[in-house]
Formats: structure tokens, C-alpha cells, sequence
């Protein structure tokens, strides 16, 4: 009974081949961020704060062409752009590694911007090959799979880095990005549902037909969400340092992202979703007294694990949440600003996390971002309730859900209800969220917080795991 979603998703037309080639694809672009670090660390010579000026110009680059890639694929269709994007960031893996630091820092800005779009690819396509009653399975096996890239990508990376150094692993990343772009080009998944009017129709749909507070509260709290990821991933690193037993930092972290994966295969189980701060309050909240553990990793890992649980589901509910919102002509661009939120709280988070470790002691990691997630939380908590009473004295008279201005869906999760509704809180779509986690999660080269003695090899591993997306 529990897997039965599951099977009957895993059933759908190209389902299963979407999410096995996304997960392989997937696999280099998590050991990117690691093996550039390691690079400007051991193949350059410099400190990690040059590693982290290269780890944030990749990122501003990919947050901005994200969704100027999906706002191409919406327009062009999805080969045009895996075309464009692999050939790119091939270019830039078999040139970046032989370039002076003060040539890469530009460079690694552009190849984010080129970057292959495989994570918001995978859920336009969840989006346009699932009935609404079976996306939020779809999204949690996404969300699960995307996990398993992250804890296999970053083990790969600096195994290649230690065996035959830097440039041979940016080499190797050039050739996985190959394989990765052809493998999707191939499988060409469709980003356009049976019943959506095709890419060729040439339809276009104002932003400011979707482009809502709505929508914007739904980017605003994964955005937090993955600030709480990154942060959390700095903080335990940190604290295990303190303490001596920073060697049991990759179990820990581990283990973390185990309590992730079983929380995202629950959560895909249930017919409907939660809203929002339902899940991501209590993420917040249960991060802030993390720290308490740090004398013992075991206890530490401990106190992570109910935190750990809520972090795939809400990766999944956020991917959920837009692809129910948004009308199908701007879905890869609306998917792209998902993934800039995911990178852009994955930035903030390890920054924010390590101000707080340097000034006060590696406890507060877990408290500044804890506390800023509930503070986001608090924010957006306003507009749900405002959106909730205004659901309520609608009355329940129309036999279908219905649509909103934008042409998308009504937002709410499972099959249609009776009922109207516009608002993004009912969803299990305004739920937010993974690993490694994006969701998407993604390596935080420039935070080294706290400590002097592990090796940048080790702590480069340890590290490595922020979903996001996570």
C-alpha cells in the first residue's frame, strides 16, 4: 500500500527513463563545485577564500541564467538549449582548467550562466508527463534521486582530485557534462503536457499573468530553506571541528542526508500535501538548538535527524507548488527562478553561518540560520492567512477547479476538488523545499569557518553536501 504510488508513477510513459538519466546527469554537475574548490586550493595554490570568490561567481552566473534558459526552452524547445548549454560548459571544464586564477574568476561566471540545465529540466518535464494526481510522488522520487547525486557526485570528485589531481577530475567533468547533455538531448522528455499547446504554437504568456506574491512568497521561503541547508552543512562541520571529531564529519553528514531520503519517500506517499509553513517552520525551528550536540557527533547526528527529515519534502513541495501555478508556456522559466532561489539560499546560508560560528562559537551557526528561516516564516504567514480567509468566504458552489487569471490550475495538491481556489497556501505545492539539498544542493567552497587543522581534502567532503538543490 505505501509503494503504490509509486508504482503507479513509475508506470507512467517515460517516467522511469526521465528520473535515471536526470540522477546520471546530475552526478557531475554535484561534483562541480567541489572539484573547482580543490582546484584553486591544490591546483592553484590559494586559500579557500579564492576557492569561494570562484564558488560565487559560478553562482551568481548560474542564478541568473537559469531562467533565461528556461525562459529559451519555453520558446525554442528543450533540444536547442541542451545543445547550446553542453557545448558550453564543455568548453569551459576542458579550458577552465588551465587558466590563471585571475582568468577563471570571470570565466567560471559565464559557464554558471551556460550551465546545463538538468535539475529544472527534470521537473518541467515531471511537470508535463504526470497527471496532477501522481506529481507529488513524481517530485519526491525526484527529490530522492536528486539526494543520491549529491551524496554519489562529490565522493566521485575528490576521489578523481586525490588520484589524479585537479585538472584530470575538470577533465572528467567535461566528459560526464558530454554524456549528461546527450543523454538528455536523446531522451528528448517533453516540457509540454499532452493537453498544453505545443512548443511550435508559439504561445506566450505575459510574466505578469504569474509572476505573483504568490509565487514570489513560494521562492522566498525555499530560498530559506536552503539557507537553513547550507548553513546547517558549515555549522556541522564546524562544531565536529571544535570538539576534535571532525573526522566523523562525512557520517554525520551522511546520515543526514539518509534522514532526508527516508523523509522525501514518506512524504511522496500521502494523497495530499501540507501547506507550507507547515513543513518549513518546523525545519527552522528544530535547527536552531542543533548545536546543543556538538561535544558528541553521535548526538549531534541525532539531534539533526528530525530537521534531516523535512528537507526533501520540501524540495519537493516547492517544485510541486509551481508546476500546479504556472501556465505551461512559462513553466521552464518559473522552474528556473525555483533553481535560482535554491542556489541563491545555498550562497547566503554558509556566509551567514560562518559569521555567526566566527564571532560567537560554532553553536550559533545552527541558531543565525535557524532564526532566519523562522523569520521568513513569520513574514509569509500574513499572506496565508489573508489567502485562507479569502478561500473560506468563497462559496463551494463550481464542480471542477478552477482556473486563475494566469490559465494555471487551481493550486491545490492531489486530485481536483469542488471548490475555487487561487491560493498557493492550500497546496502541497507551497510547501517548500533537497539535498543535497539544489534541492538542489551544492558545495559552499568559501566557508571556512572556524578550525585550522583538517585538511582542505577532508573538508572539501564534508562540505560538499548542500541539495540542493539541495
Amino acid at each position: 500500500m505505501l509503494l503504490t504510488p509509486y508504482r503507479e508513477t513509475l508506470a507512467l510513459p517515460k517516467i522511469r527513463s526521465l528520473l535515471i538519466v536526470a540522477t546520471l546527469a546530475r552526478v557531475p554537475i554535484a561534483a562541480a563545485t567541489v572539484v573547482l574548490t580543490l582546484h584553486v586550493v591544490d591546483g592553484l595554490g590559494l586559500t579557500y577564500g579564492a576557492a569561494g570568490l570562484v564558488g560565487a561567481a559560478a553562482t551568481l552566473g548560474g542564478s541568473f541564467g537559469a531562467p533565461v534558459m528556461g525562459r529559451l526552452v519555453d520558446r525554442w524547445g528543450l533540444r536547442p538549449v541542451l545543445v547550446l548549454t553542453t557545448v558550453a560548459e564543455v568548453i569551459y571544464w576542458l579550458v577552465a582548467q588551465a587558466l590563471p586564477y585571475w582568468v577563471l574568476l570571470p570565466t567560471a561566471a559565464v559557464g554558471g550562466f551556460l550551465a546545463l540545465p538538468a535539475f529544472s529540466v527534470a521537473r518541467q518535464a515531471i511537470a508535463a508527463l504526470t497527471p496532477e494526481s501522481h506529481r507529488l510522488p513524481a517530485f519526491a522520487l525526484d527529490s530522492v534521486t536528486t539526494e543520491m547525486s549529491f551524496m554519489a557526485g562529490p565522493a566521485l570528485g575528490v576521489l578523481i582530485v586525490t588520484t589524479g589531481g585537479s585538472r584530470s577530475a575538470m577533465l572528467t567533468l567535461a566528459a560526464g557534462i558530454l554524456l549528461a547533455g546527450i543523454g538528455l538531448w536523446l531522451l528528448d522528455p517533453p516540457v509540454r503536457g499532452a493537453d498544453e499547446a505545443p512548443v511550435t504554437s508559439g504561445e506566450r504568456v505575459p510574466r505578469s499573468s504569474w509572476l505573483k506574491p504568490r509565487f514570489v512568497a513560494i521562492l522566498a521561503v525555499t530560498m530559506a530553506a536552503t539557507l537553513v541547508l547550507s548553513g546547517t552543512d558549515v555549522a556541522v562541520v564546524a562544531a565536529l571541528r571544535a570538539s576534535g571529531e571532525v573526522e566523523w564529519a562525512g557520517l554525520v553528514l551522511a546520515l543526514w542526508a539518509f534522514c532526508s531520503l527516508v523523509g522525501g519517500f514518506l512524504y511522496g506517499t500521502i494523497r495530499r500535501g501540507l501547506p507550507i509553513l507547515v513543513i518549513f517552520t518546523p525545519m527552522a525551528l528544530l535547527t536552531i538548538p542543533i548545536g546543543l550536540g556538538g561535544d558528541h557527533w553521535w548526538l549531534l547526528a541525532l539531534l539533526l535527524a528530525p530537521a534531516g527529515a523535512l528537507c526533501a519534502p520540501t524540495i519537493t513541495a516547492s517544485s510541486d507548488a509551481i508546476s500546479r501555478m504556472i501556465p505551461a508556456a512559462a513553466r521552464g522559466e518559473a522552474m528556473g527562478m525555483h533553481n535560482s532561489a535554491l542556489t541563491v539560499g545555498v550562497a547566503c546560508g554558509a556566509p551567514l553561518a560562518g559569521l555567526a560560528i566566527d564571532h560567537w562559537g560554532p553553536a550559533w551557526g545552527f541558531v543565525a540560520v535557524g532564526s532566519v528561516g523562522v523569520l521568513v516564516a513569520l513574514l509569509v504567514l500574513p499572506a496565508e492567512i489573508r489567502r485562507r480567509r479569502e478561500i473560506s468566504s468563497e462559496p463551494l458552489t463550481t464542480p471542477t477547479a478552477p482556473t486563475d487569471p494566469s490559465g494555471s490550475s487551481a493550486d491545490f495538491a492531489g486530485p481536483p476538488v469542488t471548490g475555487p481556489s487561487e491560493g498557493w497556501a492550500d497546496s502541497v505545492t507551497v510547501s517548500v523545499g533537497s539535498s543535497a539539498v539544489p534541492a538542489q544542493r551544492a558545495a559552499i567552497p568559501h566557508a571556512q569557518p572556524v578550525g585550522h587543522d583538517a585538511s582542505p581534502r577532508a573538508e572539501a567532503v564534508a562540505m560538499s553536501r548542500v541539495d540542493p538543490t539541495h
